[in-house]
């Protein structure tokens, strides 16, 4: 029963743990990209 109940917690905390990383990842993508360009590939 215990065990369970952690399953449905474990999987919960992934997914909220993902929808909250990936904003913030897509943001991070967003301003590495401007600052890549911003300073000129070679």
């Amino acid at each position: 029963m215990f065990k369970a109940i952690a399953d449905v917690l474990r999987s919960i905390g992934g997914a909220v743990a993902t929808v909250v990383t990936l904003p913030f990842r897509a943001v991070a993508r967003l301003f590495g990209g401007a600052s890549d360009s911003a300073h000129g590939r070679h």
